[in-house]
């Protein structure tokens, strides 16, 4: 197939999944009110795809048959195949503005990476490695939109995952896994065309049933998914610009008794595949996450520099000091992308060592608890604390520059009043612009930071790598503390 086109995408949702959201149950997502700003959305990243001036920017030959598929499959292998899909992420993160956390991008970057460990997937059993290249090979070449489930349910994060009910392994066929139990948090989950069940939190001794990973489709026997409400409640463009395009739902995956055909599991009861397998991935994941995270800081800084300018703050030093602290956060972030891009291709070259040139898939290495087996931090780092402390200070700044006069915007609909139109453009104008267009600025500045869907976006972002203090707890574990430990070691030990 291909590169899928916008329509192809949205034909393909028509499945007959079971997805219950806001007190419905909806078989076709298509004509569902709350999802169809998203369905767009997405309908056109696909066509851009097609798009004459973009389509060498965002696709590449498949190895299979020499059609057009999209570039966020792409094996960074070297520095120009990486060049390449770096331009390809960027520009997809650019024309979404950074604001789909969960954009196809990032789980095409997840079953990339996943091909590329056969020595952790496959260490006790080739298939299943096979089984990862081989629908690796299927996404790409079907451009298939996947969404994930990695997190257990939160009844007692005290206890193990039998406790929360997680996904396990109820029984094993001569024809696949039957797993029964709940996961979430599924991202885009109501929109995709497959989901992705793998690893997250670690797994232990004792919990080979609860240590699984699988990919299906999303309308297959016996799952269904309880979304949270919606955001895009049909309001404008003027006055909703973000909730009514971006609003990728989230949702609670649940399977009853659900049959994995063995071709498509790629961890079954090994523990240690389970918990090897993210933090022996080469990076593409991370890298995509970079870039997105990049282009959405560079649209909230943009956000509050023009905030600052339609109310005649630019020239104040108190809010010069803030904008130029974000701007320099950007310019961080740039760098970011060029270490991650530099650790994956570096990744990349260790795990093709490990694996060996004829595919030997005996070999795999040993991991202490929160250290990469690679000693690379940079793009983890990024995703665990640099991404979501700036993301916060980036909405306090505009909230702390929009003020009172986020609360006093005035709809769409007012400005079509004969009554109240002439004093609204006479109130709400700032130093050079006229009330509608600023209105419409604060709009969208409320949108991205204060309403269901900014809320959430805010909340997304802190938690994007799971509880800040878990992986703050994991960072002090990583083998750079002992790096850093020796230079005080060597200073002492010098006795100058």
């Amino acid at each position: 197939m291909g590169a899928r086109t916008g329509a192809q995408y949205i034909d393909g949702l028509k499945d007959g999944r079971r997805i219950h959201v806001n007190g419905d149950l909806v078989r076709d997502v298509t004509q569902y009110h709350g999802f169809k700003g998203v369905i767009g959305e997405l309908g056109r990243h696909y066509d851009r795809h097609h798009d004459a001036e973009l389509s060498g920017r965002l696709t590449f030959a498949s190895p299979k048959d020499g059609l057009p598929v999209s570039n966020s499959f792409l094996a960074g292998m070297d520095r120009k195949l990486m060049e390449q899909r770096v331009a390809g992420d960027r520009l997809r993160a650019q024309y979404t503005y950074g604001l789909m956390g969960r954009l196809p991008d990032f789980m095409n970057a997840w079953v990339t990476d996943m091909a590329m460990v056969p020595h952790v997937l496959g260490a006790k059993d080739k298939k299943f490695a096979d089984n990862a290249a081989a629908y690796y090979e299927y996404c790409r070449d079907n451009d298939v939109c996947m969404t994930h489930t990695l997190a257990d349910p939160q009844i007692d994060r005290a206890k193990g995952p039998d406790a929360q009910l997680s996904v396990r392994i109820v029984k094993e066929t001569s024809e696949g896994i039957i797993v029964n139990g709940a996961r979430m948090l599924s991202t885009l989950a109501p929109v995709s065309d497959e989901i992705l069940l793998g690893p997250f939190m670690p797994r232990k001794a004792g919990e080979e049933a609860y240590s699984v990973a699988f990919a299906v489709p999303v309308c297959i026997e016996g799952l269904r998914f309880i979304a949270r409400e919606t955001y895009d409640h049909g309001r404008s463009a003027f006055d909703r610009p973000l909730s009514r395009r971006f609003d990728e739902g989230d949702a609670i995956a649940i399977f009853d008794n659900v049959l994995i055909p063995w071709e498509r599991v790629f961890v079954a009861g090994d523990v240690r595949a389970y918990n090897q397998m993210i933090i022996a991935f080469p990076g593409h994941v991370l890298l995509q996450a970079a870039i997105r995270g990049t282009e959405k800081l560079r649209f909230m800084t943009g956000l509050a520099c023009k905030l600052a300018t339609v109310s005649g703050r630019q020239n104040m030093p108190r809010y010069q000091e803030m904008l130029g602290e974000l701007i320099g956060y950007v310019q961080i972030a740039e760098g970011i992308v060029t270490a991650t891009a530099n650790e994956t291709l570096r990744r990349i070259a260790g795990t093709q060592d490990l694996n060996g040139a004829h595919g030997d898939f005996t070999q795999s290495f040993e991991v202490s608890p929160g250290v990469s087996p690679f000693q690379s931090f940079t793009g983890g780092a990024a995703m665990r604390q640099f991404f979501p402390y700036v993301n916060t200070k980036v909405c306090d700044v505009i909230r702390r520059i929009g003020s009172s006069g986020f609360v006093m915007t005035p709809a769409e609909g007012d400005f079509e009043q004969p009554e109240v139109s002439a004093s609204l453009e006479t109130i709400l104008r700032g130093p050079d612009m006229e009330a509608r267009k600023k209105v419409q600025l604060q709009k969208l500045a409320w949108d991205a930071v204060a309403t269901e869907f900014g809320s959430r976006q805010e909340h997304y972002e802190i938690f994007y790598s799971g509880d800040p203090y878990v992986v703050r707890m994991a960072q002090f574990h990583a083998s750079e503390r002992g790096r850093c430990e020796s230079i005080i070691d060597r200073l002492l030990a010098e006795g100058y």
